[in-house]
Order: structure tokens, then sequence, then C-alpha cells
């Protein structure tokens, strides 16, 4: 299994300071001598005695790679290293987590708590100068905090976040070797004819994580599934007849989260073309991504490109123009053509105007867009272009004058595989971008593991989008 920690010791000691000097000057901007970060508590099933599955809060593993840990604490205060107050409470019925080693822990000051009572005698007596970051319930909120995440404060990290610190970087080409790895073995299952749930396992198995531990629910979709943009289903039956399957899934490595999308044609060779063409239209955008670019240009570049595309494939009988002007190509592409990636899956800040706040308008008809910024150096983006045949935005467009510029016979043929999604991870440099994603792909296909996950070749082997086809 892919060890994201390996040579990350000088990396997280620049990142570290980073993250320190980030929270000065937010702390600075809200008038505050200090933060404490919660990491988060598992929320509790109603009338039950068991808890939902723990998320941590990304701000705070922002600071630290702890992410399976609830009710821990980050205090830090500008000048001083930072204390980190690890919840490891005395309890037979459930095992406390080991005391954290690594190379991350020598720049923090760790104590172990064995409750809340604990980890605030460790605080100053005094927290009225201190901004707190999660979610203040009624036991924190006693603690005579200044504020709960103070607007001015937050803004500051959330505009910060989305440039991404070198150790960073590395973290999210570990998550992209890691889910790279697990839709590669989904590949080869799916063409050896597993359902849905048992692609999922085969993800899992190859990333090496349980699913709580992945950035999102993973969605595979056979079929008509793939036009449910966040299908959720998986199936423990194989369909009666197999036409395509889409995959949307990532892994995480140290917090940091990976999002591929790769589609995949059973033995159809018009759909497999048209994946082609859709890996093609993906990789030309991703070609356009650098710094100084408004990402509102590249969106609507992909409209661009999709009503040709469209248009090509006999699917629309208008030119691109006229398709993106009246809404048409949003009928196929109803999504964003992509967002900010890190700590989060949708990571947060995509549409801020400046460290202060404010938000970049979306442009007009385009309401799903969750990134509106100029790109810079160190900003990590998707790119997911896509096609989709969705009964209700066809529906719709049946009921107006778009759809006499539909093609209905050949929409009736492609219904049945759902649609098309190719998703790649971006990292911004000032000459371009590098693409997390088709790299680790690649560094799959060079390395022995390869030939134990890739799909192997047969009659009824799944033709994937462009290079996807054999893992990249």
């Amino acid at each position: 299994m892919f060890d994201c920690a390996l040579d990350l010791d000088t990396l997280f000691a620049q990142h570290s300071q980073i993250i320190r000097d980030r929270h000065a000057r937010a702390l600075a901007a809200e008038n505050c001598a200090a933060v404490l970060v919660h990491a988060g508590a598992a929320p509790a099933v109603f009338a039950d005695d068991q808890y939902y599955s723990f998320r941590v809060n990304a701000a705070f593993k922002s600071w630290a790679p702890l992410t399976d840990v609830p009710d821990c604490f980050i205090y830090f205060e500008p000048g001083r290293i930072p204390l980190l107050l690890f919840n490891s409470p005395l309890d037979f019925w459930y095992k406390s987590a080991d005391l954290p080693q690594g190379y991350w822990t020598r720049h923090f000051d760790i104590r172990a708590v064995a409750d809340r009572g604990a980890a605030r005698a460790l605080l100053p007596a005094d927290l009225s100068h201190t901004a707190f970051i999660g979610v203040a319930d009624a036991e924190i909120a006693s603690w005579g905090l200044a504020g709960a995440n103070p607007p001015t404060l937050v803004a500051h990290l959330d505009f910060a976040r989305a440039v991404k610190s070198d150790y960073e970087l590395a973290c999210l080409r570990g998550a992209n070797l890691l889910g790279a790895r697990g839709h590669v073995a989904a590949a080869r299952a799916y063409a050896a004819g597993a359902t849905e749930f048992e692609i999922q396992l085969a993800f899992l198995t190859a990333c090496g994580l349980r699913e709580q531990e992945l950035p999102y629910n993973t969605i595979i979709a056979f079929n008509e599934g793939a036009s449910v943009l966040h299908y959720q289903r998986l199936e423990r039956r194989a369909p009666a007849a197999r036409h395509s399957l889409l995959i949307d899934a990532g892994a995480e490595c140290a917090g940091y989260a990976s999002d591929i999308t790769r589609t995949y044609s059973f033995g159809n060779a018009d759909f497999a073309a048209l994946i082609g063409h859709m890996d093609e239209l993906q990789q030309s955008l991703c070609a356009s991504v650098r710094a100084g670019t408004d990402w509102r240009d590249i969106h609507l570049s992909a409209h661009h490109l999709t009503a040709e595309l469209l248009q090509e494939a006999d699917i629309t009988l208008c030119d691109a123009d006229e398709a993106v002007d009246t809404g048409l190509s949003s009928v196929f592409l109803p999504h964003g053509i992509g967002h900010l990636l890190g700590l989060q899956v949708h990571d947060v800040g995509g549409w801020m105007r400046s460290a202060e706040g404010g938000e970049i308008a979306r442009p007009p008809g385009h309401d799903y867009l969750r990134l509106t910024r100029v790109l810079e150096p160190g900003f990590v983006v998707t790119m997911e272009p896509g096609i989709y045949f969705i009964e209700q935005l066809l529906n719709e467009a049946l009921a107006d004058s778009r759809a006499q510029k539909i093609n209905w016979a050949r929409v009736a043929q492609l219904r049945p595989f759902g649609g098309i999604r190719v998703e790649d991870d971006l990292a911004v440099t000032t000459a371009g971008c590098e693409n997390l994603t088709r790299d680790a792909f690649s560094a799959l296909r060079a390395g022995p593991e390869y030939l134990e996950a890739a799909p192997r070749s047969s009659s009824a082997a799944p033709a994937a989008s462009g290079s996807a086809a054999s893992g990249g």
C-alpha cells in the first residue's frame, strides 16, 4: 500500500509554519489573541446508543493529519508551539486511540486528555480572546470563548486554503495514487462481471481503506444509473444487460482527497468512441488550465466544446453557439466543470472575491458552478466534463423550443448508457498544470503491482475513456 507519509518530514515543517502564519494573520484581522480548533464529535443516532461514523472537521486537519479521533482540540497562540489535546479516554467498551507518532508530531505539544473536562483544564483560564472553530455545543459554549467561527477569521482562512503547500501537494499526489489503484481494480472487477456492490468492495480493497475513510460516497453506476449525477444505490444484483459503467471514486491520504471519474463501455463500439471523444475534450480543457485564467472562462469553453461534440455525435441539430445561448448544452451538461479540491472534496472558498469575503458571481444560467476565481499557482482543481441523458432535463427540453434541436432517435439509442464523465485532478502552475490523476495511472502502469490489478484482455473487457482503457 502506498505510504503517503514517506519523505514528508521536511515538507510538513514548512507546511506547519504556513498554517501558523495563516492563522496569525487571520487572528489579527479578527482582533483575537488565540484560536481553539475542534476536531468534531461523532453525532449520535436518534433514540439509540450508537453513533454515526466520525468525520473530522477540515479546519482541524489543516493542522495535522489526525482524521479518526473525535474530540481532539488544537490551541494556537501566535509565537507559541500549538497545543494538541489528544482525546484518549479510559474506556473498556471502545479502544482508545494511541498517542500519535510520526513525521508531524514534533511540531506540537501533545497532551493526552481523558475527557473534555481535562482538555479545558489544560487551556488558559481566560478564553475571552480566543476564537473557536467548530460546532460549539452547550458544553463548549460554556468555556467563555470569544465566539464560534468568527466570519472575518474564517474568511481569511478559507480564502488562503485554496493555495496548497508543497506538503499538501504531496498528500494529494498520494491520494491520487491510491484512487488510481482503486479504479484499476474496479475496472478489472467490472470486466469480470461484478455487480456495483462488488466493484465497491474491489475499490476499497485495492485502496486499503474502509468505507468511512473515503472522502465521499463512491458513485458506481451501471447503464441508466450514470444519468444520476450522485448515484448512490450500489445494486447487489447484476442488470439484465450490461451497457456501461460510470465510476466516480476517490481516496484520502493524510486527510487530503482525490476525486476521479472514468466511464466504460461494455462491448459497444459506438459508445466507446463517444467516450474517447469526451476524453479528448477533457484533455484539451486540462491543457487550458494555468495561473491567471478565470475559471468561469474555462467553464464556458467547456460548454462550447461539449456543444460541438453533441452536434458531431448527431445528438443535437444546431451549432455550438446556439446550443450554449439557448441552454441546450445544459440539458446534457447540467453541472459545473470542476471545483477546488483539498481537505474537502468540494473545498471551501471557490466563490470568494478576497480574504475579506464577498463572492464572484457565476455566469448567468450556470448556477451549479462551484468555482469562479482566477486560478493561482498552488490551486488544485478537478476537471470533469460530461454528457448525460437525464430524463427530467430531456422532458423539460421536450416541452419547449429546444425540442426541435435534439435528435430524439439518437438520444433513444444512447439513453441506456446513462452518460459519460471523465475527471482528473489538476495542480495549477504558472506554466500550466500538473495532472495528478494521469500521473498516478502512469506510475501504476510502470510498476509491477499494475500487472496484478489491471483489467485483463478479454472479449468482455470494457472500453474506457481515452487512455483510461489501460488505467489512465
